[in-house]
């Protein structure tokens, strides 16, 4: 007999919330306490007023772990509503990193050139060192940073995934 096993999905959940002190806690520690892992997490205000928020989230799960996660999401108070934008079909997702490098010479003008081919930005520059802006989906960022780890990739900063669903409606 087989025994099958659900494969590991990426999904992107967009959270809507009261925007109140210790909800981003609550929401975080329950993903800890039921073993759930956050691979990349963004929040913002979304409201004139300031008093709604949107998390996005970043999680992977056999289909029936995701199910889980957004039952007990949509559980809390004070969540107004998960949307799976994974789910719910064509979305856009940007994820943004500053990226340093260091290096003269040929390393130098490499690193310049990959900037180009990955349509990253010069935002600082020293005679020494650059600071890049890279910004685009998480596989082309993640394939910058490791690009520039040969040519002397010092220091990352990375946003996180933000996300939002395509169309007139709102997700």
């Amino acid at each position: 007999m087989k025994i099958r096993t659900e494969e590991s999905e990426r999904h992107t959940l967009s959270i809507l919330v009261d925007n109140e002190p210790g909800i981003l806690a609550r929401i975080a520690g329950m993903f800890t306490a039921r073993g759930y892992n956050i691979d990349s997490l963004t929040v913002t205000d979304i409201s004139e007023d300031e008093t709604v928020s949107r998390i996005t989230i970043v999680t992977s799960g056999s289909p029936h772990v995701i199910d889980q996660i957004i039952a007990q999401t949509e559980r809390m108070p004070p969540v107004y509503k998960v949307t799976d934008l994974t789910e719910i079909g064509p979305h856009v997702e940007r994820d943004m990193a500053l990226v340093k490098v260091a290096g003269t010479g040929e390393h130098r003008i490499e690193a310049l050139r990959l900037a180009d081919v990955y349509r990253a930005r010069v935002v600082d520059s020293t005679t020494e060192s650059f600071v890049f802006e890279v910004t685009g989906n998480s596989d082309k960022v993640g394939s910058f940073i490791e690009l520039m780890r040969e040519v002397g990739l010092v220091e990352v900063a990375r946003t996180g995934v933000v996300a939002i669903g395509r169309g007139k409606e709102p997700s």
